[in-house]
């Protein structure tokens, strides 16, 4: 099974900027398609971000234009850098294959306040 740690998550005010980090074992394959997703209180968790192995990514239309996922191979990590955040992005965010193949982690809270 695939451990997936989240991290980068705070708390900041309406236009403000975080990067989240989703750590993957030096064992997973180069040509993998990431997502991330988020699940607010009450809500259901939904993709945000998805990114192929061959580098096209396609995004929600509620975080089009904000939002900006990418990997880094040597790292093995993926990233999304999220700016412009508003209240309405406050959720604990996840990363998993796209699609979800893998076990979730715990995820990392953002918090954005008005």
């Amino acid at each position: 099974q695939v451990q997936l740690v989240e991290s980068g998550g705070g708390s900041v005010q309406t236009g403000g900027s975080l990067r989240l980090s989703c750590a993957l074992p030096q064992t997973i394959f180069s040509g993998y398609h990431m997502g991330w997703y988020r699940q607010a209180p009450g809500k259901q968790r939904e993709l945000v971000a998805h990114l192929s192995g061959g580098g096209t990514a396609v995004y929600a239309d509620s975080v089009k234009g904000r939002f900006t996922i990418s990997r880094d191979n040597a790292q093995n990590t993926v990233y999304l850098q999220m700016n412009s955040l508003n209240p309405e992005d406050t959720a604990v965010y996840y990363c998993n294959r796209g699609p979800a193949g893998w076990d979730w982690g715990q995820g990392t809270q953002v918090t954005v306040a008005s």
